[in-house]
């Protein structure tokens, strides 16, 4: 028998907290993905970020139970736009998709989107290769197109050991000398249990401020509602597996806290705070966050230990492989003019960027 497949447009927050149980076992079904996809993380994001009036929730069902879902938005600026809930505080943005429900699920919620959108493009942004949105991209059959959004750097999921063997002999030396010196230190390690997670995570954003105090620090990552999204999300994503906090402790006091955030397919360290005691005692943070991670990889565990977005150098120490995110552009015949407007956007910036950066190496910002 032919499945039938319904479709609705979810707008109310609280009928998107009512989906949470069907969301969760979708999300589970969904082999693309990532912590930001999931249930906690995004209807979380809604109560500190969201509008009133803005919520543009789309979901297929097979009789009562999900089977595909697209969390979008409706924005007005720059051009009026559905795009994905998470904003600049999330690393990727997709829709879910039963695997075991194929094209007719697809087709299904290409034409829901299509509908929804009515004289909004849709703007999909930070889609990492692979994921189940590429498939609505394909059926997809207005105009659309497909740019560059940020780069993120991977590394293979395998023990910490293995990561130092692909490193450099003199490298890898170096890095064997700093885990020896954590260990010298006597700093330990320990994941906190769910019921520690909300103490732990206002710990963590203490520590974060401490050791930005007096430099440049990304200034949504202070803000109150930062923090309720962070405490409200993380703890029921531990319970269910999606994440993990993890303290170390330097004479019997908490110096750093790592969030990792987990999902099928990868493992992310996401924020951390750290004292700056432990760099004074000449620990390397950026090693010690890393072995710790990668315990969360492997075998059982995801397949990729992401550093996340941005190309900062220190990331690049570990032979990292560059994997550029997507955005992916869909509009209907009247919208497509839209669609123009955002791609030559794009290009001026990224053109932008590019003079400036020449600018820069011929010695523009010398005094």
């Amino acid at each position: 028998m032919t499945p039938v497949y319904s479709t609705e447009l979810v707008t109310d927050a609280q009928a998107f907290a009512e989906l949470a149980p069907a969301w969760g076992r979708l999300y589970r079904k969904c082999g693309a993905a990532t912590p930001f996809q999931s249930h906690a993380w995004l209807h979380s994001w809604w109560l500190s970020y969201g509008r009133t009036g803005r919520l543009r929730l789309l979901v297929v069902r097979e009789g009562r139970e999900l089977v595909a879902a697209a969390p979008l938005m409706l924005v007005r600026r720059p051009v009026p736009s559905l795009v994905p809930l998470g904003g600049a505080i999330s690393d990727y943005g997709d829709v879910l998709l039963d695997d075991d429900h194929g094209d007719p699920a697809v087709a299904a919620l290409t034409e829901g989107l299509a509908s929804a959108a009515r004289t909004a493009l849709i703007d999909f942004r930070e889609v990492r290769p692979g994921g189940a949105v590429e498939r609505v991209y394909d059926r997809w059959r207005g105009p659309r197109r497909r740019v560059h959004d940020s780069l993120c750097l991977e590394l293979p999921a395998v023990p910490m050991d293995e990561l130092v063997a692909r490193l450099p002999s003199s490298k890898a030396q170096r890095v064997r000398a700093k885990l020896r010196k954590l260990t010298a230190l006597g700093v330990e390690r320990a994941v906190v249990q769910p019921d520690g997670v909300d103490s732990a995570l206002r710990r963590l954003l203490e520590l974060h401020q401490l050791q930005w105090q007096g430099r440049k620090v990304t200034s949504e990552h202070l803000q109150t509602r930062f923090c309720e999204h962070l405490v409200r999300s993380v703890g029921p994503m531990v319970r269910s597996g999606d994440a993990v906090v993890t303290e170390f402790r330097l004479d019997e006091d908490v110096v750093a806290v790592d969030l990792t955030l987990l999902s099928r397919r990868l493992a992310g360290g996401y924020l951390y705070g750290a004292h700056p005691r432990l760099r004074e005692r000449k620990a390397d943070v950026a090693v010690m966050l890393l072995d710790a991670c990668a315990e969360h990889t492997g075998t059982d565990g995801p397949g990729t230990l992401s550093l996340l977005r941005g190309n900062e150098p220190y990331k690049h120490h570990w032979r990292p492989e560059p994997v550029v995110n997507q955005r992916l552009l869909l509009a209907r015949k009247r919208t497509a003019p839209l669609m123009a407007a955002v791609v030559c956007d794009v290009a001026a910036r990224r053109r932008g960027k590019a003079l400036l950066r020449k600018w820069r190496e011929r010695g523009g910002d010398g005094p």
